[in-house]
This record gives C-alpha cells, sequence and structure tokens, in this order.
C-alpha cells in the first residue's frame, strides 16, 4: 500500500534499524511561554496548480496550507494540547490525503514506518496548544522553508521550544509549482519554494503580534537553498539558520537563480552541517568525498558574518523532528538513539541563542555565538565550528538616503559629518541630492524633509547656484515667498544669468 515518491536525501539509509525514541526524551527546556499552533490554508492567485490523485484536467488557484506556532494565552475551557498524531493529520492534508484513514498513516507515506516505536509517538503529548488566542506583545518572526517536498510541520518540536521562548515561527509545505510533486531540486524547484516564502512573509503581515523589522529565514535541506536565493531578494530579512541546507552541496543550483547575487547577502548566516558521512556509505552510494568538506557558499561570501558548525552526531535526517522520530537507523552512520536525541537538543539550542542573538539583541546571546564550542562547555568531538566576520561594505549614497530616511531627514548635516568620518569614501553627489530634494518638496506631506536635504547639499556644495536655485523653488511650491526671494536672489549672486531666478524674482515681487 506504501506509495512511491521522489524524496530527496543527500544519501539512501539501507541496513536499517528502528529507532526507539520519545519525545520526551529530546528533552527541550521550553521557554516561558505557552505556545499556540495554527493551520490553516490560504490561496495564491497569481499561480494555477493541479491536485494530480484526483485524475482530471481541473486547475485550480494554487493552494497554501500554513502553519504557525507563536507564544500563546491558553483558554483552560478551548484550548486543546495537540498529540503528534494531530501534527499527522496535517501531514495528511498537505501530501493531499485528507481522508486517508489514521490507522493507514504508518503504512502510507515512505519516511514514517509502521513499526511499534513508531505507533507509540502518535499519543505523545506536544507542547502546542490549539484554539489559543496569541499573547499580547510583538514578536520577531521565523519564515520556514522544509525539506524536499516535506510538510510544514517536519520540525515541530524546534517550532514549539522556539515560540515558548517568544518568536513567531511561520511555515508552508514544500511542493511543486504546478502539482504537489517538485522536478528534482531544480532552479525551477528552488524558485517556487522561493515564492512560497514571500507569500508567508506577506502573509505574517496580517498578523498585529509581529515585529516586522525582526524578521529571520531558516531552512532544512532543499529548503536552504530556497532560503539563501529569497535573502539575496529581500532585503528586510535579517539573519539566516540552513539546517544542514542544500545551499552547501548543490551551490550551482543557487546560482541558475536571476536573483544570486552574493554582494546582496549581507547578514548574519549559520549553518549547521551533518556529520562526515563515513567511506563505506560514499562509495556504496557513489557519493562525492568532497561533499565532507566542499562549501563554497561559505567561503564566497564577503559581506555576512557567518558562523559554520558540524554536529558530529547527526547523520542529515535528524535536523528535523521526524527524523528524530521516525526515522530508521542505519547501522552503517548513525549513532545511538541517545547521542541522536542529545545532538538535536544541541541545535535546537544552538538556533535559539543565534535567533535571540540577530532578532532579540540579546547580549548574552551573542557571546554564545562568538565563542567557540569548547568555550561553551561542548566537547568538540561533539560540536566543531568555524566562522568569519564580513568585510566592511563600501557605505554609498543609497545606504546614506537609508539612514536620513530612517530619521525622517532630521539632522541631516550632524548625520552626514558622523558617517562621513566612518567612512571616508562616502560620496554624495550634487545631482542626486538635488533630485532628490526636489522629490520630496514637490510632495506636500515630505516638503520639509526636501528642504533638509537643500541644507545639506548646499553644505556641501556652498557655490552651487542650481541648489540655491532648486531650494528657492522648493520654498516657492510650500508658498514660502519670503525664503524662496532670498534663496533665488543667493543663486543669482553666483550666477547672473539664472534667468529663472530673474523670473520668479520678477513675479514674487508683483
Amino acid at each position: 500500500m506504501r506509495l512511491t515518491i521522489l524524496v530527496a536525501c543527500i544519501i539512501f539509509q539501507v541496513s536499517l534499524i528502528y529507532a526507539q525514541t520519545s519525545l520526551k526524551e529530546i528533552n527541550l527546556e521550553n521557554g516561558k511561554y505557552n505556545v499556540g499552533f495554527q493551520h490553516y490554508t490560504s490561496i495564491d492567485s497569481t499561480r494555477t496548480y493541479q491536485i494530480k490523485n484526483e485524475f482530471n484536467n481541473q486547475l485550480i488557484y494554487r493552494p497554501i496550507p500554513i502553519s504557525i506556532w507563536y507564544p500563546a494565552k491558553i483558554d483552560t475551557k478551548n484550548s486543546k494540547q495537540l498529540i503528534v498524531l494531530n501534527y499527522l493529520e496535517i501531514l495528511k492534508e498537505e501530501e493531499e490525503w485528507k481522508n486517508l484513514p489514521n490507522d493507514f498513516l504508518l503504512d502510507w507515506f515512505p519516511y514514517l514506518w509502521n513499526t511499534p516505536q513508531n505507533k507509540a509517538h502518535l499519543s505523545e503529548k506536544a507542547n502546542a496548544f490549539s484554539n489559543a488566542a496569541i499573547l499580547e506583545g510583538k514578536y520577531p518572526v521565523i519564515v520556514y522553508a522544509p525539506s524536499y517536498q516535506a510538510s510544514s510541520i517536519e520540525n515541530f518540536a524546534l517550532f514549539e521550544y522556539l515560540a515558548s521562548n517568544g518568536f513567531i515561527v511561520i511555515s508552508s509545505p514544500s511542493r511543486g509549482t504546478d502539482t504537489r510533486w517538485l522536478e528534482g531540486g531544480t532552479a525551477k524547484d528552488m524558485e517556487t519554494q522561493s515564492r512560497d516564502i514571500e507569500f508567508l512573509l506577506k502573509e505574517i503581515l496580517n498578523y498585529k503580534n509581529i515585529d516586522s523589522n525582526k524578521i529571520a529565514l531558516m531552512g532544512f535541506s532543499f529548503g536552504g537553498v530556497s532560503t539563501t536565493i529569497t535573502a539575496m531578494k529581500k532585503q528586510n530579512i535579517k539573519a539566516l539558520v540552513s539546517l544542514d541546507g542544500t545551499e552547501r552541496y548543490n551551490y550551482a543550483v543557487l546560482e541558475k537563480s536571476p536573483y544570486f547575487d552574493l554582494e546582496k547577502f549581507d547578514i548574519p548566516y549559520i549553518h549547521f552541517a551533518q556529520k562526515d558521512i563515513p567511506k563505506e556509505v560514499l562509495i556504496a552510494e557513489k557519493i562525492p568525498a568532497e561533499l565532507n568538506y566542499k562549501f563554497q557558499l561559505y567561503d564566497s561570501l564577503k559581506y555576512s558574518n557567518a558562523n559554520s558548525y558540524k554536529f558530529n552526531d547527526l547523520t542529515h535526517s535528524y535536523f528535523s523532528s521526524f527524523g528524530v522520530l521516525f526515522a530508521n537507523r542505519d547501522k552503517r552512520q548513525d549513532k545511538s538513539d541517545d547521542k541522536i536525541m542529545k545532538s538535536y537538543n544541541l541545535l535546537s539550542t544552538h538556533t535559539l541563542q543565534f535567533l535571540k542573538a540577530f532578532l532579540k539583541d540579546d547580549e548574552k546571546a551573542k557571546e554564545f555565538i562568538e565563542k567557540n564550542p569548547k568555550e561553551n562547555g561542548f566537547s568538540e568531538n561533539l560540536i566543531s565550528k568555524k566562522m568569519k566576520m564580513a568585510l566592511e561594505k563600501e557605505f554609498d549614497y543609497k545606504d546614506f538616503n537609508d539612514v536620513a530616511l530612517n530619521q525622517t531627514y532630521q539632522d541631516l548635516i550632524s548625520l552626514y559629518q558622523k558617517l562621513k568620518e566612518k567612512h571616508p569614501k562616502l560620496h554624495l553627489e550634487e545631482g542626486m541630492l538635488n533630485t532628490l530634494g526636489l522629490r520630496l518638496s514637490f510632495n506636500p506631506k515630505k516638503a520639509e524633509h526636501g528642504i533638509n536635504v537643500f541644507l545639506l547639499a548646499l553644505h556641501i556644495y556652498p557655490k552651487s547656484a542650481n541648489l540655491f536655485d532648486s531650494l528657492a523653488e522648493a520654498y516657492l511650491y510650500n508658498k514660502d515667498y519670503k525664503n524662496a526671494i532670498f534663496n533665488f536672489k543667493k543663486s543669482l549672486e553666483l550666477n547672473p544669468g539664472n534667468q529663472n531666478a530673474i523670473d520668479k524674482i520678477k513675479q514674487l515681487k508683483e
């Protein structure tokens, strides 16, 4: 009865033994918040989609199943604590087998195995509650991209842990452009998942409890490729977490994207990698040996504070809650269940510390990330790390304008002097300032901003007749005739042939 589907993995697992874990044994120490959970389906009307299992030619708008974990206010009457089975029922829906009887669950999907141990997981209590209101406050957001053709809830234990520590996590399944099926990890698949991430970025803005200035991306396996490209597209992303992301293993797919631009990847980045694959497995599965050491993206990054960890007790599958709980173990390389669960716990802890450092500006978390594992009390046999600091990016007129905008174009001369001292090569062209000043001045709501830009421009170019003329026009447009006449006269002093100034002064004096 088991369906055969394409599953993208780094290796195929043979010589299997059954996992014998429990959710409790992962032993994540939750934070101070109760955790709420919502799941619903939204519609992307910009794309069409076909449900293959229905065997017809009907096209629908592309459905986007969405799962959200968040700090919650628990209603003891209506809120219900989830069990693992509730999450797997969402898996059924996302796999487009919503009406599949639960008795078939462990037989139907190729990454769930019908064993006594896995059956026992179904009744285990999770930490999230349904029908719970979002707690008052503003929370940072993590947008998650799953592994190849995986569910939005594949890492539910990690998501509950992050939500209990004051984050909102939003996720949707990894699915193809036109149907449930991806093509095989292609550039098209990457772009499809990236567009889904962008859909979630818009969707989360509907929630008043989010801090829209504190958004990070996180991806597992193929999701790492898609989040990397999205971070290059979207300049409002503050950090990126990669759970053994395929950007390490398939750099060539990244380069095929029209959005690929290393110059735009300038956010804090952390990559958690699997243990070295044993020689026996490399040979048997015909895996290139360079997979264990090559990391072209990390080596190519210039403007990102980048951290690369290797978890020496985790193979690729165990970077997800599903893998830790349900995956069968490969005797050739997998460690014991106890070591896997402890390492998943450490993975979750490191993820939390990174997100606290760069989304919550937590100094202790920054210190934790800056230290090596040994300094944090972990054996180098368990975790190894390398890191590099970002090169200073050239600060140009667009960067200056971003900062000026953030302070509503006030105190521009003081801002310019400070930034010029820090970035000696900063150059603000007269023409750019003149255009920006006029653009702002002719907007009734931003007239003061435009005049401030002209005052800065004249601080830099005090002998520019054209700038005085433009400033005069700004005052005139805003009916400040006294200052308009004064600045037209200043322009004429520098350029007696300025006919525009002559004509405007004449008009204003009539």
